[in-house]
């Protein structure tokens, strides 16, 4: 499991390591039963407090994507077996959108104006 923060972006870091987490649940890298990295050694590997990384995690684990046990760690949940027609449905809207010469960012825009905050 490859996690990867940009600390110029905009985006939170923490936002950063949970949208990571859920992309690779989303693309079958991680499946029910995966741990993820220790709060402590991902926060040493990004070179982040371990605070920040706490808060992905729990950020995670009120979407229900991952359970928290101490002494066990972050392991992902059965909910995260629905992915695969959800990627597949954005990689079909991806398509389309090509299909019809709308840029990513067009897309984007699109989607938030359908799935507001």
């Amino acid at each position: 499991m490859l996690i990867r923060v940009d600390p110029g972006s905009g985006v939170a870091i923490y936002d950063q390591i949970a949208a990571s987490v859920r992309a690779q649940v989303a693309r079958g890298v991680l499946s029910p039963g995966d741990r993820l990295p220790a709060a402590r050694e991902l926060a040493q590997a990004l070179d982040v407090n371990i605070h920040t990384v706490l808060r992905a995690y729990q950020d995670l684990r009120d979407e229900g994507l991952i359970d928290l046990r101490r002494g066990r760690g972050a392991v992902v949940t059965d909910a995260a077996a629905g992915g695969a027609p959800l990627l597949d449905a954005v990689r079909a809207l991806v398509a389309e959108a090509r299909r019809e010469g709308v840029g990513p960012q067009s897309l984007i825009s699109l989607i938030r104006e359908e799935y507001p905050s």
